[in-house]
């Protein structure tokens, strides 16, 4: 459907009703980029796809395989096999008339080798070589990225601004296993971020929130202020 058939007011009534027409309407001058199209990647696409952000660049070199159907919402059983950036741009492109989404069905290294401008970067890979990466390339280009990564029935969260990612121990582990529900939690949290920082809202920065449930099954949150370039 195209975009002049749909009303835009209409369309993202509740969200003006949050926050005014004047912050929908400037979301559409942003331009974001989600690097990683699995777990995190598709669920932070299906919250930000249809939020009315005007662009929006997916990175992931993979393909969807049958074991990432069911903790990646973007895919079904009909994706085996196909890139994973290009089904969630899809998905995006049948959500939503006002965004334009571009997949780069390549590797970061590739995809940064390029001069690309964005007001945010979401971090949405598995590893933290990956994430050290983003992060050099990030502060590159003077522009503020947030990490998420979720393992069992953990998950961290942080806008990065001037923290210092070498703070972790970067490691190639592989992490254990994963609960579904965890990393639409983690990348429903990265979106609340971005979604207030892009139209204007107040964010806390360089913070780490670490989510976990206790031996008695409560859920818990920590807080962690991360060191700074000041």
């Amino acid at each position: 459907m195209q975009e002049s058939t749909l009303d835009f007011d209409h369309y993202f009534a509740r969200q003006i009703a949050l926050w005014g027409a004047k912050k929908q309407a400037a979301l559409r001058a942003k331009k974001i980029a989600i690097i990683g199209c699995g777990g995190l990647g598709s669920s932070l696409a299906l919250a930000l796809g249809t939020s009315g952000i005007g662009a929006i660049d997916l990175v992931d070199f993979d393909t969807v395989s049958l074991h990432n159907i069911h903790r990646q919402v973007a895919f079904t059983l009909a994706d085996e096999g196909r890139p994973k950036a290009e089904v969630v741009a899809e998905m995006i492109r049948a959500k939503s008339p006002f965004v334009t989404v571009t997949p780069h069905a390549v590797d970061f290294a590739t995809f940064s080798e390029h001069n690309r401008e964005y007001d945010l970067i979401l971090d949405a890979t598995d590893n933290l070589p990956a994430r050290e990466a983003i992060d050099r390339w990030a502060k590159a280009g003077e522009t503020p990225w947030i990490y998420g990564s979720v393992e069992a029935f953990n998950g961290q969260v942080c806008f990065f601004d001037r923290a210092l990612f070498g703070v972790f121990t970067v490691t190639d582990r592989t992490p254990a296993g994963i609960a579904a529900p965890i990393v639409m939690h983690i990348a429903s949290l990265q979106a609340n971020l971005a979604l207030r920082y892009l139209v204007g809202l107040p964010v806390v920065k360089d913070k780490l929130y670490y989510l976990y449930f206790d031996e008695e099954g409560e859920l818990q949150t920590q807080k962690f202020g991360m060191p700074t370039t000041d």
